[in-house]
């Protein structure tokens, strides 16, 4: 029988086996331990303070606190532009995990209109400063808001906003002067402090709104919230309260305001107002208006489009930057200027024979009135309104003398304070044409100067402040539209106001205003009509500005051309003579003679201003001018 040999288990050499593996797992567990230890070890002290700051974030956010916008006022102390609680929605970015899914969603959740979307995109990557807020939609409604907060939980980095939102009550009337407020563009953004701007996004763009937009808007604020991991706020940990903006009181009479634009009647034009002592803006209309409040929340394109495309040009501020010829309403000014010059003196008498002409010039420069006004001196000059008398004046001053002196009115350079878009228009001279046209100057381009006509442009507030001037016997007083700024009163004399003008003689003045007086008062006054039961002593002028030239021999026959083709209707006023309270100017485009459609809503407006318990009816002045059959061609 074969021998067995049992292999015996070697228990030795097993135990040295598992000492072994014994060791090397005690040294990986070591090292591991070691690691891990060293690690926290790092983070706890190294990184103590990288860490902490990092967990505090998480927990604590910083939130901007916007301003609240100041209040606007008439000088009465009506409010012209308030503050209306709305909802709005934002979006931080950084917070967003995927920015084009939560949009889709807000798509829907929205019910956003088509047209809208694209805006929306845009929106939403409109450059921001990091962890700032960026505005989608304005103003929400019910429905969405409640929608949103269902689904708050799908959507991080989306907040509903409860914030003030600009309001203006009398927008349409108001719309120019005041201006208006609208979403903050990635060009502002630029150049806006970030630390007064954070959290708000709206900016003053037009109008007082933006001239005084650094007082108006205030500084931002901040607080200090706790937050759970859904970024929701659980507490406030610290709070720097905003500091509203100051409200802003206007030199604007509401009443008067809405008066003017009431006169218009939805007719193209303008009229502005100035108290003559204080330079106060009591009133300044460009019709047609708009609405304001459609620009504060974002317009569509097709409003806007539509705006823009209206014939009838309702966002152009006529008032200071409508270029209009001044027509025959300037003779009171080359008047002043030739006594001022001497070359003329109030005894100076012409022969009218309806015409004027240039020496060794068979052209003839013809007066309104064809047959001429005979013997003419300068108080009959401006009230019957003779061009002959104002061609020879402008022939003998020329247009060197003659530039001199009409800017020394404001004419061709910028007259008002805080009028936040004013224009230039234009006062020509002898080297304006030779860096314009490069041309020479022309002996008939002073004749069409010395009526107003040619390359002379003015806004209606140069014409208004010009008149104020006048009425104020050469004084000079800024016009202004903000009377206070908060509690503070700002200044009547204010920096940069041009030099009064002074007379040889006083009594000059007076010469002047008796033309003036007569062109209402006076029996052969191009005005006379609108005169009739005046409660007071007043002083004006008309002007018709032609839209077209009239070859020598044409004449003008309104029945015969397109509506807007016809001449554009001018008047200035100021009254009481004696004691000005009030200088009006009034354009309305196309409207023919300024001795009828205009004159009669200038004395519509000192009526207004001088006659408080007998306002006049605007229903009433308007069945005047339809009714009147006083074609008065005067200019």
């Amino acid at each position: 029988m074969p021998q067995r040999f049992d292999k015996l288990k070697n228990s030795e050499h097993e135990l040295r086996i598992f000492r072994v593996r014994a060791l090397l797992a005690l040294l990986v567990v070591t090292a591991m331990t070691a690691l891990l230890m060293g690690r926290l070890g790092y983070l706890q002290v190294v990184q103590h303070d990288l860490y902490s700051t990092r967990s505090e974030n998480n927990r604590v956010r910083v939130e901007p606190l916007p301003p609240t916008r100041g209040l606007i006022y008439d000088r009465n102390g009506v409010l012209l532009a308030e503050n209306r609680p709305t909802y709005n929605l934002t979006i931080v970015r950084e917070r967003v995990d995927n920015l084009d899914k939560t949009l889709a969603l807000l798509i829907e959740l929205l019910n956003l209109p088509e047209e809208d979307v694209e805006e929306f995109h845009l929106r939403s990557r409109q450059r921001q400063r990091p962890f700032q807020p960026a505005l989608l939609i304005s103003d929400l409604s019910e429905v969405q808001i409640a929608r949103l907060a269902v689904n708050r939980h799908r959507l991080p980095g989306v907040e509903v906003e409860a914030q003030l939102l600009r309001y203006y009550p009398h927008a349409e009337v108001m719309a120019h002067a005041l201006g208006y407020v609208g979403r903050i563009n990635e060009e502002e953004l630029k150049s806006l402090d970030s630390g007064s701007y954070a959290g708000t996004h709206f900016i003053g763009k037009t109008g007082v709104e933006k001239f005084y937009e650094h007082e108006l808007h205030g500084e931002a604020g901040l607080r200090k919230v706790e937050t759970n991991a859904r970024g929701r706020v659980l507490s406030e940990l610290g709070r720097t309260d905003p500091t509203p903006g100051k409200n802003l009181t206007l030199t604007l009479d509401k009443e008067l305001q809405m008066l003017a634009y009431d006169l218009l009647d939805g007719r193209r034009g303008s009229i502005v107002a100035i108290e003559p002592q204080s330079g106060d803006i009591l009133a300044m209309v460009s019709a047609p208006g708009f609405d304001s409040n459609q620009f504060v929340t974002g317009i569509d394109v097709a409003s806007y489009r539509g705006l823009q495309q209206d014939l009838d040009l309702p966002l152009f501020n006529r008032a200071i930057r409508g270029h209009y010829p001044p027509g025959s309403t300037i003779k009171p000014f080359l008047a002043l200027a030739a006594l001022r010059e001497g070359t003329v003196t109030p005894e100076t008498t012409i022969n009218d024979p309806g015409y004027f002409q240039l020496p060794n010039d068979s052209r003839r420069y013809r007066n309104w009135l064809r047959w001429g006004h005979g013997r003419v001196d300068l108080e009959r000059s401006i009230a019957v309104s003779n061009n002959t008398f104002y061609y020879s004046l402008a022939h003998d001053l020329g247009i060197d003398r003659l530039h001199k002196q009409m800017t020394a009115f404001g004419f061709g350079q910028r007259v008002a304070h805080d009028v936040q878009g004013e224009s230039d228009a234009l006062m020509p001279s002898r080297e304006w044409k030779r860096e314009r046209y490069n041309q020479p100057w022309y002996p008939g381009e002073t004749l069409s100067v010395g009526i107003g006509q040619g390359y002379w442009q003015v806004t209606p507030l140069q014409l208004a402040t010009a008149t104020a001037t006048l009425a104020n016997r050469g004084e000079w007083v800024t016009p202004r539209l903000a009377s206070k700024l908060g509690e503070k009163t700002i200044p009547t004399a204010l920096p940069d106001t041009p030099q009064d003008i002074e007379l040889t003689q006083e009594s000059w003045w007076e010469t002047v205003f008796s033309g003036m007086e007569k062109v209402l008062s006076g029996h052969e006054g191009t005005a006379r009509r609108t005169g009739v039961g005046l409660e007071y002593r007043m002083g004006g002028k008309s002007g018709t500005a032609q839209v077209f030239s009239l070859g020598q021999d044409q004449r003008y026959n309104a029945d015969e051309l397109k509506e807007r083709l016809r001449d554009h209707a001018l008047f200035i006023a100021f009254a009481p003579l004696e004691d000005p309270q009030i200088a009006v100017s009034v354009i309305v485009e196309n409207a023919g003679g300024g001795s009828t459609h205009a004159a009669h809503l200038a004395r519509a407006m000192t009526d207004a201003w001088l006659l408080e318990d007998e306002a006049p009816d605007v229903d009433d002045v308007h069945e005047t001018l339809e009714s009147s059959n006083a074609d008065i061609e005067g200019q």
